[in-house]
C-alpha cells in the first residue's frame, strides 16, 4: 500500500483537519484517506432530464400527453 507525506501544512489547516475526523467518527488517517478518495473520484454526471422530472414530481407534477412525430426528418440544406 502506498503512503504520502505532506510537508509544510499550515497550523490552521492541521488544526481544522483534526476536528473533521472527530465529527465523522474516524481517525485522522481514515479521514484524510476519505478526503483524497472524494477528491479524485469522478463526479457523477448531472442528468438534466432526471433532475427536471424530480423537480416536477416534488411540486405535484403534470401529465403531458405528447405524441411524437414519427415522420423521418429532412436533411439540413446549407445552400
Amino acid at each position: 500500500m502506498a503512503s504520502v507525506t505532506i510537508r509544510s501544512l499550515s497550523d490552521r489547516t492541521h488544526r481544522l483537519l483534526k476536528i473533521r475526523p472527530a465529527r465523522n467518527g474516524r481517525s485522522l488517517e481514515a479521514e484524510v484517506r476519505q478526503i483524497l478518495r472524494d477528491a479524485v473520484a469522478p463526479q457523477p454526471r448531472l442528468k438534466i432530464g432526471s433532475e427536471l422530472a424530480a423537480l416536477g414530481h416534488r411540486f405535484g407534477g403534470i401529465e403531458l400527453n405528447i405524441v411524437r412525430d414519427s415522420r423521418p426528418t429532412e436533411p439540413a440544406n446549407f445552400d
